[in-house]
């Protein structure tokens, strides 16, 4: 289907605007007026920048308080919208978007709202035009789809019918089937935007927290589907209003945008795409620094052995059981310090998972590599992150990726690890982007969105997994944008013995992040420990945490750069990630800061 989008849902001039939707792979936009207003650019001129983007101009919107007024002042809103038609023909849109009146000056009569839209409709004819008449939320007497299309279908005007919004539709909690009952070809333009379950004055709602389709939760697969029953062939278009959008980078934003337009259309049949592949398992995790030193200190702390060494490049492979640390300490490390920069993610067909994440707008990433290096495909995460498509272990047809590595002499490490979850701290922007990114891209699974109370802040996680548990990456946003260090990346290994391999950690040397005992009188309150238990769990700075599935036992390293390691030992059933513990952890990495 035809892609749109509002060109409010964007940041920027208007020309930045139209470019980043061009760039992005939009077929149109909806000129905002407020863009317009704001613009150097004429209409004519508008008209041909967006000729050159390749971009047709679906919409001209909003006109508003138009209907169900007095007469003298109905006669106003003619004159007013006149002066707009003659300014669209200018700039090439056919069809206004008019929205249900919120004036004082409305009054609640249908009969006389659809004799002034037909009016209206009729003065938008001479100019070939469409009116598609909207009904917002909070409409002064109409705010619900169904009576605006009553509405309309009172009129019985060929240049006027309606336009649905899911946000609209969805906030007030209508029941979208209905949208079955109005004829395809009256539907002259469908508006979609998603956005989080919030309990608040619907206006305020719609003007911050608007997201695309995808990142908040409301069903807009479902709406769409009993749109597309209608017959409706217009285009997808995006009409969001967020705060977070409107300050970050508008192509970016576009692409995240034509990215949830892609899956909206795979999630409804209306498109087609590579089949998910979802990851298996973590492969490794790749650590970048310009000094490798206290790295290879804490890993070795951590009872890691290095390895091998990459035939080409200065990178290390060191190992603990299933648990795979690169270190990287080539040009790349010298610009930020320590780093989690990759992560290498098992997948049953590596070429396939790229081709989705390729489908779905990820950038490629280039890779400097030998001809007899294994050709691993990577593509960008919204945060930068590197994620490599590989199967460890050379399956048929496969190769293995540690192939290109030449082992080194070294003492293989006496306890198992694996890879528990890795943790992720998304640009302050980015967050929604980045559960979508991980859900369709991906293919895993998001959890809910947790709050967690930083000294200095809020922060925001949530989990994305796939269905057994074996990749788990939490997304983060920190609580200070401008020193998100604390907040940073960490590597959480799954031991047999959290205890026992904490006293390991501590006599090869580590340092274990020291937790207040305040925590520790306030476990005793809540729980029931064996004889010395929580005795041990205070000496070693072991946090608690359990549920209905079962208990979860932590703890941390000080923090190396941007990078700190946790040591968890977790019951099967358990979950969580230990979140009620989040706000001891950055306050005691706050106190070591």
């Amino acid at each position: 289907m035809r892609t749109s989008v509002a060109t409010v849902s964007l940041s920027g001039s208007l020309t930045e605007k139209l470019t980043a939707a061009s760039r992005a792979g939009f077929d149109g936009v909806e000129i905002f007026e407020n863009d317009l207003l704001a613009s150097p650019l004429s209409p004519r001129e508008i008209r041909a920048r967006c000729a050159d983007l390749g971009l047709t101009i679906d919409l001209y919107q909003p006109m508003r308080d138009i209907e169900a007024v007095p007469e003298g002042e109905f006669g106003r809103n003619l004159r007013r919208a006149r002066h707009k038609f003659e300014l669209m023909r200018e700039l090439g849109a056919d069809t206004v978007l008019v929205c249900s009146s919120v004036s004082p000056l409305a009054v609640d009569d249908d009969d006389l709202a659809a004799r002034q839209l037909s009016e209206l409709a009729s003065l938008a004819s001479e100019f070939g035009f469409r009116v598609a008449y909207e009904a917002l939320a909070w409409g002064r007497h109409v705010s619900t789809y169904d009576h605006a299309w009553r509405i309309v279908e009172a009129a019985g005007h060929p240049a006027l019918g309606t336009c649905l919004d899911s946000f609209h539709i969805l906030s007030r909690g209508s029941d979208p089937k209905g949208i079955e009952d109005i004829p395809g070809e009256k539907i002259f333009f469908l508006q979609l935007a998603d956005a989080p379950l919030l309990a608040m004055d619907v206006l305020q709602w719609s003007r911050h927290y608007r997201c695309f389709p995808g990142q908040g939760g409301f069903d807009v697969a479902g709406l769409v589907r009993h749109v597309l029953r209608t017959g409706y062939d217009g285009p997808l278009s995006l009409e969001v209003f967020n705060d977070v959008f409107r300050q970050a980078e508008a192509g970016p934003t576009a692409v995240d945008a034509q990215r949830s337009l892609l899956v909206l259309q795979e999630a409804v049949g209306a498109g087609e795409l590579p089949a998910p592949v979802v990851p298996t398992g973590v492969a490794f995790a790749e650590l970048v620094t310009p000094d490798g030193e206290p790295v290879s200190a804490l890993l070795g702390a951590l009872g890691f052995a290095r390895t091998a060494r990459h035939r080409s490049k200065p990178v290390d492979l060191w190992e603990r059981g299933e648990a795979r640390i690169l270190v990287n300490t080539g040009p790349a490390a010298r610009r930020d310090g320590t780093q989690l920069a990759a992560i290498g993610l098992e997948s049953p067909d590596p070429r396939a998972a790229a081709r989705r994440a390729e489908a779905l707008l990820a950038p490629v990433l280039p890779r400097r590599r030998a001809p007899e290096d294994a050709p691993l495909d990577a593509v960008a995460a919204p945060d930068g992150t590197e994620l490599f498509f590989c199967a460890t272990g050379g399956a048929p047809g496969l190769p293995d990726w540690r192939a290109d590595f030449t082992d080194v002499p070294h003492t293989p490490p006496a306890a198992p690890a694996r890879i528990d979850h890795l943790a992720l701290t998304q640009p302050w922007h980015q967050y929604d982007e980045a559960t979508l990114f991980h859900r369709s891209v991906l293919g895993l699974h998001a959890q809910e969105s947790v709050d967690v109370a930083d000294p200095y802040g809020l922060l925001r996680s949530r989990a994305v997994t796939n269905a057994d548990g074996s990749v788990r990456i939490a997304l983060g946003v920190g609580a200070a944008p401008a020193d998100d260090t604390l907040h940073a990346q960490h590597v959480a290994l799954a031991v047999d013995d959290v205890v026992a391999a904490a006293r390991a950690f501590r006599a090869a040397g580590g340092a274990l992040l020291p937790i207040p005992g305040n925590y520790h009188d306030d476990l005793a309150a809540r729980y029931e420990f064996a004889d010395g238990e929580l005795e041990t769990y205070r000496e070693l700075g072991i946090l608690y945490d359990r549920d209905a599935g079962g208990v979860f036992r932590h703890c941390y390293t000080r923090t190396v750069g941007r990078v700190f390691f946790e040591l968890v030992e977790r019951d099967l059933g358990y979950r969580g990630y230990g979140a009620q513990n989040a706000p001891v952890r950055l306050a005691a990495q706050h106190t070591r800061r």
